[in-house]
């Protein structure tokens, strides 16, 4: 009998620590409140990783602010912080605007979020707002319920009224800038940009097509100098990228036939602490 209680009770033991160890990633990193106690650093890809060190964008600054306080995702590496200062600095001098409504950076030790993003774990990813930046004393109440506006038409195959050349300038501005890998935005305005840019177009190259991102754009910097547990995204094919994105606007408007034989997609499966790199679990015991 005594035999039989001291089996379950060591079952017990082992079973809670299973469990334990094999809480979802989104679980663990979603119930931080602070970033860690260590050097800035970025571990992993910035769908499987972490940060370390984070520094908080704060709520409100002189050309900026953060919005949907209460989801906490205004933490990020201090190159995005500082990103984030800069451009609004040139946003606040265009006409109509006077900064950058700053949405999702990334939870204060990153990882995997839980809800919304697959990205955005490294503190490197930073969505910006499409609309402009005019009120820069919003309350916390109207950050939470103010939208932004999408500057999509025809389910992205072209840009609607909302779009100006100011929104061109301070997408041309983000991409510029030597700290940026790539930036998302809906087919419809990388064509325009193409078609209207007449200047220099390298920077042209880092600004990518992908579903969504018509309510914002999204900003993937490089991995910081000297991180070396981050992982780079590959860089964009050579050349401006222009003739790929016309692909995606005609993909649009004259969808392909089905493939018969292409697979059914895979659901993505949600990570636990162990499918991370081994120095988040380091992160999320730092006090």
């Amino acid at each position: 009998m005594i035999l039989l209680r001291f089996l379950a009770i060591v079952a017990t033991i082992t079973f809670a620590g299973t469990v334990e160890a094999e809480r979802l990633a989104k679980q663990l990193f979603g119930a931080q409140k602070e970033s860690s106690q260590q050097k800035p650093a970025a571990f992993g890809s910035y769908s499987r990783g972490c940060a370390a060190g984070s520094v908080q964008l704060p709520e409100t600054g002189p050309t900026w602010q953060a919005m949907r306080l209460s989801r906490n995702r205004n933490w990020g590496h201090p190159d995005a912080i500082d990103y984030v200062q800069d451009l609004s600095r040139f946003a606040a001098k265009q006409p109509g605007w006077n900064g950058l409504y700053i949405g999702d950076i990334s939870q204060p030790r990153g990882g995997p979020m839980t809800s919304g993003h697959r990205s955005h774990q490294l503190g490197l990813d930073i969505d910006i707002w499409m609309l402009p930046g005019d009120n820069m004393r919003l309350g916390r109440k109207a950050r939470e319920n103010i939208s932004s506006i999408s500057l999509r038409r025809a389910n992205g195959a072209y840009v609607n009224g909302n779009w100006t050349k100011q929104h061109h300038a301070v997408l041309r501005e983000a991409a510029k800038d030597k700290r940026v890998a790539r930036i998302f935005v809906f087919p419809g305005a990388k064509v325009q940009m193409c078609n209207d840019e007449k200047g220099n177009r390298a920077y042209l190259r880092k600004i990518r097509p992908w579903w969504g991102h018509h309510y914002h754009f999204h900003v993937r910097l490089k991995c910081p100098r000297g991180s070396r547990g981050c992982v780079n995204q590959d860089p964009p094919p050579k050349g401006d990228g222009c003739e790929d994105a016309r692909k995606w606007v005609n993909n649009i408007l004259n969808p392909p036939p089905p493939d018969p034989n292409a697979p059914p997609p895979k659901k993505r499966r949600e990570y636990v602490l162990a499918d991370l790199p081994q120095q988040c679990a380091a992160v999320l015991q730092s006090n």
